[in-house]
């Protein structure tokens, strides 16, 4: 899909509080994590779109009953493909009604302990979701269950060894492909898993959790230890179902084998999905505001809400309880001057999702914006910080990229450019955001996969008073 879009002219159109799709991260974990508890578990609002849905095709070849909230077997596509989950016995009640208009899933899920997912009978195929093959790596691995885990040409270029090399610590029998990619192997072992110590030389929620996920099925208590802490919705919600679980700095140790307890959950609102709109808010002209509500402001990765502070931005937060252990809060953002920052460490890794954006704004701003330490931006869906650069250079900004980040000199950005979303979701969404900004109008080509994390975006900034055309 190609979209032209045409700079904001006017302020944009007050649309009252909206809210964003449920948090992915949380999504995968509370599907996946939901499968391994005794009883039924029901999540409301999950994360729409192709990666949560591939962890719920897995789960379904899993042998998993997974249900819509009405009850209803949940039938989905994933590439093209159908796929109706096992349905469990009836008599549960259903999750209430929610908005119609709402492009979100509400879930059931059976789940029958460590010891009731069923060998699959043929590979389990996590679509374009690193998250879901990672993870499953770990449970697979823990639960003895011998499978495939294969993926798309884009997952299939992406490193795999280093959650394999930290599972074979704890005695897996797992495999990759070729120069550590996909697909991965897990072999079922005789004697199971035995718990460890695992220090890793990177911090990574994906190989924390598919290493804590493991330790769940072992016989003693399993470590994990990262340079810096890096997300913690494993944690949290590993605890709320009842997992001897610990924090000690930046490690973590959990207790095997365990026995989880169902729960229920409304997913919060995605953080990393929020921040577009933010953003959009920030740079529109004066008179604009967004409002945003039930998103999720997990202090492990807010680093957005800090990272905007540094550029000199004011944001209203207020605090609206939590969910399953995560803290959610109603954000509100107007057009404001922002000033260049600098983005590093700590800050980085919490907002690790939200750099493309934050490269945007730095283009938008006042002075020089330098972000460091953002190195696994280079082996996502594409590599971003070579995406981001080339784009922004393309519309008139002046950037210096390094191995772990990039140096963008603010100013205003130029319309007339081409951008190629390169088949990331992160990418459509941010360009989108600087086309509106920008002083004439923007193409961004394979715009569609913006609805990997925020189907209906293009339509949403149309009613916000975006001059958006999809051209094919």
């Amino acid at each position: 899909m190609r979209v032209r879009i045409s700079p904001l002219r006017g302020p944009l159109r007050p649309l009252g509080a909206l809210r964003v799709p449920g948090d992915k991260s949380i999504s995968h974990r509370a599907l996946l994590f939901a499968s391994l508890a005794d009883g039924e578990s029901r999540i409301a609002g999950l994360a729409p779109g192709g990666d949560v849905r591939s962890t719920a095709f897995c789960l379904a070849q899993l042998g998993v009953p997974l249900l819509r909230g009405d009850g209803t077997p949940w039938r989905s596509s994933v590439a093209g493909r159908e796929f109706v989950a096992p349905v469990r016995p009836a008599g549960a009640a259903p999750l209430p009604e929610r908005d119609a208009d709402m492009d979100q899933d509400d879930a059931i899920v059976i789940g029958h302990g460590l010891a009731g997912l069923k060998e699959p009978i043929s590979a389990l195929d996590c679509g374009n979701s690193g998250t879901t093959m990672r993870l499953f790596a770990g449970v697979l691995a823990g639960a003895g269950v011998e499978a495939t885990l294969v993926g798309d040409a884009s997952l299939s270029r992406r490193p795999m060894e280093r959650v394999a090399g930290p599972l074979r610590k704890l005695s897996a029998a797992i495999e990759t492909g070729p120069d550590g990619r996909p697909p991965i192997r897990v072999r079922r072992r005789a004697a199971g898993l035995q718990a460890g110590t695992i220090v890793s030389e990177i911090s990574s929620a994906q190989i924390k959790s598919a290493v804590l996920l493991a330790g769940l099925f072992t016989d003693g208590e399993t470590s994990f230890t990262e340079p810096l802490r890096s997300r913690d919705h494993t944690e949290r919600l590993l605890r709320q179902m009842g997992a001897e679980l610990s924090v000690r700095g930046t490690t973590v140790s959990v207790r095997g084998p365990a026995r989880l307890k169902p729960f229920a959950l409304d997913v919060p609102g995605d953080l990393s999905s929020a921040a577009f709109l933010l953003a959009l808010a920030l740079v529109a002209p004066e008179g604009s505001s967004i409002e945003l509500e039930h998103v999720g402001v997990n202090p492990t990765r807010a680093g957005f809400l800090d990272a905007l502070a540094s550029f000199g931005a004011r944001v209203f937060l207020e605090l609206e309880g939590g969910a399953a252990g995560e803290p959610v809060a109603k954000l509100k953002a107007s057009a404001q001057r922002l000033e260049g920052a600098r983005l590093d460490g700590d800050l980085v890794l919490r907002g690790i999702d939200e750099v493309p954006i934050l490269a945007v704004l730095g283009a938008l701003a006042t002075g020089t914006t330098v972000i460091r330490g953002a190195s696994e931006l280079r082996v996502k869906e594409s590599d971003r910080l070579a995406q981001m650069a080339s784009g922004l250079r393309a519309m008139g900004a002046t950037v210096e990229d390094f191995p772990d980040g990039l140096s963008v000199s603010g100013g205003k950005l130029r319309g007339g450019a081409v951008i190629d979303s390169a088949h990331d979701h992160r990418i459509a969404l941010a360009f989108s955001i600087a086309a509106l900004a920008a002083d004439g109008p923007t193409e961004i080509t394979s715009a569609e996969w913006a609805d990997v994390s925020f189907p209906g975006f293009f339509q949403l900034l149309q009613r916000l008073g975006a001059d958006v055309e999809i051209l094919n």
